[in-house]
């Protein structure tokens, strides 16, 4: 059974929680739901294409595709690496030196991830949509 489209749909609902969070002033929860909406459109892809994928990192999804011959930009593989980075210390303490990850982000950094987010669901919906 092929579930590209179940994990779209959450990629879709993980990105409206990121911009609900973002606007709640959950600046960590913000960035850690942009970087999973992205995680989940780069699994849809991989499903639709019955294709195997483990592991959170959004930098090395992008590789696997761009081996088999998709082209991905500098652009969003550059966002890939600034969204792996909020897996982590978002959500647990002993990921900072010290101090709670709702001490930290910032609201610049929410809306990026958002935003890096987006761009990454945009390359996925072509993809699935191709």
């Amino acid at each position: 059974m092929n579930r590209a489209r179940d994990w779209w749909t959450q990629a879709k609902a993980d990105l409206r929680h990121a911009r609900h969070a973002l606007e709640d002033g959950d600046y960590e929860w913000a960035c850690f739901a942009a970087q999973q909406a992205a995680e989940k459109a780069l699994k849809a892809v991989f499903e639709q294409r019955g294709e195997d994928v483990w592991g959170h990192s959004l930098v090395r999804m992008l590789e696997a595709l761009q081996n088999e011959g998709i082209e991905v930009s500098d652009d969003l593989l550059e966002a890939a690496k600034i969204l792996d980075k909020h897996y982590i210390p978002t959500r647990y303490p002993n990921g900072l030196e010290q101090g709670a990850p709702t001490e930290f982000y910032t609201r610049k950094e929410a809306e990026d991830a958002i935003r890096y987010s987006e761009a990454l669901l945009r390359f996925c919906d072509h993809l699935l949509r191709g």
